[in-house]
């Protein structure tokens, strides 16, 4: 199982307004961007405004970024598009069979290991900025 792609979308977005800043990003345009509907780009816009990161006003076209591209991490996407609920990015099953060695301890064996990859990635993704994404794909089209 993959993170939701919720998580992509999100960053795509982000992007594309920082880059487009000079035209309105509808979610139409947007949409045709990532190449979905746009009822699914207003849904995670939906999201990215309840966390404070885009500003949309109702009845007029187009978004904005409401925080500079440099505060924006990876993480406060992450965050901000639910794509897990917190510390819960590894699953583990909830009834192993208590009779047997490996059902009875597994659960106390792997969390501890599942918390610490787990807090690895975030301090990764908050490492990264949008500012950052945006001067990779400005590169890459030099």
């Amino acid at each position: 199982m993959s993170i939701s792609s919720r998580f992509a979308v999100g960053i795509h977005i982000l992007a594309l307004i920082e880059i487009n800043k000079e035209g309105v990003s509808t979610s139409e345009f947007l949409a045709g961007s990532v190449n979905t509907n746009p009822v699914v780009i207003r849904r995670i816009m939906g999201m990215l405004k309840n966390a404070g990161l885009v500003k949309v006003r109702p009845g007029v076209a187009g978004a904005e970024l409401a925080k500079d591209l440099s505060e924006i991490t990876l993480l406060d996407v992450y965050k901000a598009v639910n794509v897990i609920q917190e510390n819960e990015l590894f699953g583990i099953h909830e009834n192993p069979n208590p009779a047997c060695l490996v059902g009875r301890n597994i659960q106390d064996t792997v969390s501890s290991l599942f918390s610490t990859a787990q807090t690895a990635m975030e301090k990764a993704l908050a490492a990264v900025t949008i500012e950052d994404v945006v001067k990779d794909i400005l590169e890459k089209e030099k």
